[in-house]
């Protein structure tokens, strides 16, 4: 079995778009624990893995704190209580974004509405 290479710092903050103060944050806060030798990181496909979970769990408004539990789930073998807290952390998230959403559409059409009010003024003055 071929083992995949590991990244170095500046790779990993290129494959993931980040800034090299973003990478030092997670790993401060212990979310990733690259391999160091000396001052030089070195990124596993354990820690690229990881990485792609944090950032997942960013887009999906997770907490830093939600993002910890979940990494801590998926670094488990599968058992019925991990997938019930996993359950139970993405039934809150979806809530949230489904507040966010109807947020959203409201701010949405009151702006729709306001701006057709608008361009029928402009078609009276013409």
């Amino acid at each position: 079995m071929i083992e995949a290479p590991e990244l170095t710092f500046k790779e990993m903050c290129s494959r993931f778009d980040v800034t090299p103060r973003t990478l030092r944050y997670y790993e401060y806060i212990e979310l990733l624990s690259p391999r160091k030798e000396g001052r030089a990181r070195y990124y596993s496909p354990r820690e690229v893995a990881r990485m792609t979970l944090i950032l997942r769990g960013r887009r999906f408004g997770f907490s830093l704190e939600q993002i910890r539990q979940w990494l801590g789930i998926y670094g488990e073998k599968g058992t019925r209580e991990q997938y019930q807290v996993w359950l139970e952390l993405a039934d809150g998230q979806l809530s949230v974004l489904d507040g966010q959403i109807a947020e959203l559409q409201a701010s949405r059409d009151e702006l729709a509405s306001l701006r057709d009010e608008s361009a029928r003024l402009l078609d009276k003055m013409a």
